[in-house]
């Protein structure tokens, strides 16, 4: 059976000529980088995902530098643009209560308090403080659901439901 796979993040482009990538973070685990760290690179024509391991990190203007072990050059690591760094199963932490992996969130169904139901998580937004949910709304546009206590009161992963109570102009 495939194990499961997670993605940690992006690699966008290479850096330099000595095989660093430039990966966009879509975790909050730093130790996703670290040396010695097992990520797998996947891209959508690739059928078996490739074992890589962390050989070196750090952040340079708000992105990922990684090289890994056996990939010394720029020709070494090429190929892997635009492909996906993801993490096995295994690998995944365990989180406290009210923290969720984003592919728990995304796919949810929301609703109000009332029942009625809102639409369905399609994104995650990271931009600060807390994260934002993009609900795909029937025939009207997308809501931005800031994920803060008083907006969001219920979260069950296993019934794939989110349960809310939208502060005013949040749905106009």
């Amino acid at each position: 059976m495939e194990k499961q796979l997670y993605n940690v993040g992006k690699i966008i482009n290479t850096h330099g000529i000595k095989g660093e990538v430039k990966v966009h973070r879509v975790t909050d685990f730093d130790e996703r980088f670290e040396p010695g760290q097992l990520l797998y690179w996947v891209n959508d024509k690739q059928e078996k995902p490739k074992p890589l391991v962390i050989r070196t990190h750090r952040v340079h203007k708000g992105f990922d530098l990684v090289s890994f072990e056996e990939h010394p050059s720029i020709n070494d690591v090429e190929p892997y643009k635009n492909g996906m760094l993801m993490v096995s199963e295994e690998e995944q932490e365990e989180l406290d209560d009210h923290e969720f992996y984003f592919h728990e969130i995304i796919g949810c169904k929301v609703f109000l308090e009332s029942g009625a139901e809102l639409g369905e998580v399609k994104e995650i937004l990271t931009p600060g403080a807390n994260d934002v949910w993009v609900v795909k709304r029937k025939q009207q546009s997308d809501v931005l659901l800031p994920y803060i206590e008083p907006v969001v009161k219920e979260v069950d992963t296993e019934r794939k439901a989110i349960i809310i109570d939208p502060i005013e102009g949040l749905l106009d």
